[in-house]
């Protein structure tokens, strides 16, 4: 069931008989249709184990299960949303930032050391996102968040994507994530702008960023 945008901060979607998908509360704006919302406990489609998951990373963002018949109208906060169309790849994004997402994917949850080792502890730490991050694998499609707008970079092995942490959204693909300082002299003085960590991605995918260093 694709999203169809309506303008830069809300989508919608159609729901048909033996489907279903999952938003965060308080998402849905209007819907038409005979559409029924129940609040969702067992941690999407991955289950309770995902749900587990969710709740020991602190990304336990409640949501809510949406079946029937009828169009569905999502939004939240005023924030842009995105959508990301997946053919069978892993999606990686932050709870707080899924607006809502196809019933058929699958959802999970990841620690982020396991990519970056001891570098992706430190990013939980230093940026003040989590140590773990909400996986969705297979066909279907997923509306994110973000301040001011999103803008799509690709990574390849000969050209990773240096990201501010506080900018990105999410990421897809066979990517690797570390992190890595970026101070030079004119920070060690007290002077210039630069950032001072910075998140390195690579191998191949895409990384998603937001137009604001700004928290959702």
């Amino acid at each position: 069931m694709p999203f169809t945008a309506l303008n830069s901060r809300m989508v919608e979607a159609r729901i048909g008989p033996g489907q279903r998908m999952f938003s965060q509360r308080g998402a849905m704006l209007a819907y038409r249709g005979e559409v029924a919302f129940t609040p969702n406990i067992q941690g999407g489609q991955g289950g309770v184990g995902s749900m587990i998951g969710r709740r020991i990373a602190g990304e336990a963002t409640p949501l809510m299960t949406v079946e029937g018949t009828g169009t569905v109208m999502f939004g939240h906060g005023g924030h842009h949303v995105h959508v990301v169309d997946l053919t069978g790849e892993t999606l990686y994004v932050e709870a707080d930032r899924l607006l809502a997402f196809d019933g058929s994917l699958q959802q999970g949850t990841m620690f982020m050391g396991s990519q970056g080792g001891v570098m992706g502890m430190v990013r939980g730490q230093v940026t003040g996102q989590g140590l773990f991050t909400t996986t969705l694998k297979g066909v279907g499609s997923a509306a994110v968040m973000a301040h001011g707008g999103v803008i799509e970079l690709p990574i390849t092995p000969q050209r990773p994507v240096h990201v501010d942490p506080q900018a990105y959204v999410a990421h897809r693909g066979d990517v690797r994530n570390k992190l890595s300082t970026a101070l030079g002299w004119r920070d060690m003085v007290g002077r210039g702008s630069g950032e001072a960590f910075q998140l390195e991605l690579s191998g191949q995918g895409t990384v998603y960023v937001q137009a604001s260093e700004e928290k959702l």
